[in-house]
């Protein structure tokens, strides 16, 4: 289709997961799309591999914990394409090992955690921006989480940078309407990425299942087909908003897996 032909992406954390499955969706739309990584080598291996089915996919230094590779990452593609039209900060951290509820949890876990995922939208976003501005608008697109609509017994940390990063996110969409620069977030619920399934019991996932309408894990995929719509033409008149992608997650009655009878049913892949 080509919808997003000319237009000049940028996504963090691209090398696998989510972001590389933004990464190639937008590359598929006809954008060239920076791959904003730690991993360069193996990124451009990545691009390297897709060069032959015509994807313009570049790889780009970035490290969340390194302040000063943000200002470099920008400024890198601005000198290869001379503008940004969609950013994607997909960057996000959790600790759940130390990120535990408020008493037990870790208190340098908890502010790593919102430094990390807030800070990193908050810095990028507001290196980005005026380069949008000064190109006639852009579409900004941040990969929150439903852990950041609905809480949890555990994971203070993580649930609360996610809040701050939809709230910033309707911040941004009301500052920069203006100047044509859209703003929206994405919200994954459990999501089939090597992160999460590696680390998470059976038990976990199947009790997760059983409150989850659609009863299913998602798939990268379903989650860059939202960034897609968001960034392109098709969503021109939306912005500021907090857009779910959870197969239903929160959206019934705490009864819900018990009036369907889904306690321990379930599968457990997407």
């Amino acid at each position: 289709m080509n919808d997003l032909k000319g237009k000049t992406a940028l996504v963090t954390s691209a090398t696998k997961g989510i972001g590389l499955a933004c990464a190639l969706k937008l590359a598929e739309q006809g954008a060239q799309v920076f791959m904003a990584v730690r991993r360069v080598a193996d990124t451009q291996s990545i691009c390297s591999a897709h060069r032959a089915e015509g994807l313009r996919m570049i790889p780009i230094y970035f490290d969340a914990t390194e302040t000063d590779s943000y200002a470099a990452m920008v400024e890198a593609v601005i000198q290869q394409a001379g503008k940004i039209d969609i950013l994607v900060n997909n960057f996000g951290i959790g600790q759940p090992g130390e990120d535990l509820d408020l008493v037990n949890g870790s208190e340098a876990a908890f502010f790593r955690i919102l430094e990390l995922n807030l800070g990193s939208v908050y810095r990028i976003s507001k290196l980005v921006v005026p380069h949008m501005c000064a190109g006639g608008g852009g579409s900004i697109v941040n990969i929150s989480s439903i852990g950041g609509l609905i809480p949890d017994v555990t994971r203070i940390g993580y649930g609360v940078s996610k809040a701050a990063v939809n709230s910033i996110t309707q911040q941004i969409a009301l500052q920069y309407a203006r100047n044509n620069i859209r703003c929206n977030a994405v919200l994954p619920g459990l999501t089939a990425t090597d992160a999460a399934i590696q680390n998470m019991p059976e038990a976990f996932v199947r009790s997760f299942l059983s409150h989850v309408p659609l009863n299913r894990i998602g798939r990268p995929e379903d989650i860059a087909d939202a960034v897609l719509f968001l960034a392109g033409d098709a969503s021109s008149y939306i912005t500021g908003h907090i857009l779910d992608v959870a197969g239903g997650y929160g959206l019934g009655t705490p009864q819900y897996a018990e009036y369907t009878g889904r306690q321990a049913s379930g599968p457990a892949a997407p």
